[in-house]
């Protein structure tokens, strides 16, 4: 009987949350080769059908969590797989960066994020699919939770592989909604911190002035972990505050394209977590804000064609339509026009702190609906890259369900620098909402 209570065990290891991962090798209750084979098992179970990874070597990964198992605890990550989106480098996997320009491209040293997860005994299980260069060109993952559906992009594969339980945590970029969206759409959570937080060293730039390192997870405490990692702190979760948190309820300039299942995924939110006990009140967002889409295109674009200046001279044969037509876009782009751009986003981010004087959080739309059905769209990003260009940090909880029964995200948002006060809140959020 304990042997069939072992194996059940060993089977379900992959589903387990990083953070109890870590608990149990420390604890000696199981090991890291042994979480390492069960996520491996899944992902030959389930890849031909989800298709989230763009390089897997299980053979590095299984002697790299052997070692793990004979050497002292390295940190609070010993032995705790995890993913590493295509445009971020890792020393021992090639990073593809989903062009076929970079086909067999081999970095010499980690990223940073991947370097510090690694000293805290991390390993890197594998790199999971990007749309080219973290663009908007579709991938070939498909959504684990309804196979005909796009996962969102352009972190596709890291939001996909922890959805369908390959693994428990991996990293995305969010240059404009490629970290919330995709969680959202595959039904997890997806976390952007305030800009800088974690350091971008060795990730492919897409666009300066947005790109940031974010994390996706299935439970809040893994997104913790690793952003304590991240940032040099001692691993710490927050406590559900006893008091609800003041929560802002701003359905922003875009609220009238947003389809009904997101209105009902913010609307029911707010009511739940009003009749919960929390200060609910409505956020209006400034009138200029309203450009902000239109002033972040040219940013975007801009900043995108200079950063593939070599790929585009020597190689933009192998561009994606949706590539081509940004850096056509960007390199047609004066310096003033940027600039002026540069000018209204500085101006918006000194204003946003306006928004929380009287909240600790806001609530607002994450996407506009379900994910769409088809790969040839990776979703509308607006939602998400609104805030992205605020550079506060976001977080999307898994709230509602469409018509088609696929997850629709609520969007938390937090002052710049706050990322304690938006775990914090997001903790009691989802207890209420899972309550309702």
């Amino acid at each position: 009987m304990a042997m069939t209570v072992s194996m059940n065990l060993e089977e379900r290891l992959n589903e387990l949350p990083a953070s109890e991962v870590a608990r149990r090798i420390a604890a000696g209750e199981t090991t890291s080769e042994a979480v390492v084979r069960a996520c491996l098992d899944r992902i030959a179970a389930r890849e031909p059908d989800v298709r989230a990874f763009a390089t897997l070597d299980p053979e590095l990964v299984l002697a790299e969590a052997k070692r793990r198992d004979r050497e002292p605890p390295r940190g609070p990550l010993h032995g705790v797989p995890f993913g590493v989106k295509d445009v971020i480098d890792t020393a021992d996997l090639p990073t593809g960066m989903g062009s076929k320009l970079y086909d067999g491209y081999r970095p010499r040293v980690d990223a940073a994020c991947v370097a510090l997860a690694r000293a805290a005994g991390g390993i890197v299980l594998g790199k999971t699919t990007t749309a080219e260069f973290a663009g908007s060109a579709p991938t070939v993952t498909r959504n684990p939770l309804a196979l005909g559906h796009t996962p969102g992009g352009s972190s596709s594969g890291s939001a996909a592989a922890v959805a369908d339980d390959m693994l428990p945590v991996a990293f995305g970029t969010q240059t404009g909604g490629s970290v919330l969206r995709p969680a959202s759409f595959c039904g997890v959570i997806g976390f952007k911190p305030t800009f800088g937080t974690f350091n971008p060293v060795g990730v492919k730039p897409a666009a300066e002035s947005f790109d940031t390192v974010g994390l996706i997870a299935r439970t809040l405490d893994d997104i913790e972990l690793f952003t304590a990692v991240l940032v040099n702190d001692a691993p710490r979760f927050t406590p559900r505050p006893e008091s609800a948190p003041r929560i802002g309820l701003c359905r922003t300039h875009l609220w009238d394209t947003a389809q009904p299942e997101t209105v009902a995924a913010v609307e029911n939110a707010a009511s739940a977590l009003a009749r919960a006990g929390a200060p609910v009140v409505e956020i209006g967002f400034p009138d200029s804000f309203s450009r902000l889409s239109v002033e972040r295109a040219v940013i975007n674009a801009y900043e995108r064609a200079h950063s593939l200046a070599h790929e585009w001279h020597h190689g933009r044969d192998a561009f994606s339509p949706q590539m081509l037509a940004t850096c056509e876009k960007g390199l047609g782009i004066r310096r003033a026009e940027y600039v002026q751009a540069l000018r209204f986003a500085a101006e918006c981010r000194r204003a946003v702190g306006a928004l929380f004087e009287n909240v600790d959080v806001l609530l607002a739309p994450c996407v506009p609906g379900e994910a769409p059905e088809g790969l040839e769209y990776a979703g509308d990003p607006r939602f998400q890259e609104i805030w992205t260009m605020l550079h506060v940090p976001t977080l999307t909880l898994p709230a509602h369900r469409g018509p088609r029964g696929l997850p629709v995200g609520i969007q938390l948002v937090g002052p710049h620098y706050e990322e304690g006060r938006l775990f914090a809140a997001a903790r009691w959020v989802e207890a209420r909402l899972a309550a309702s």
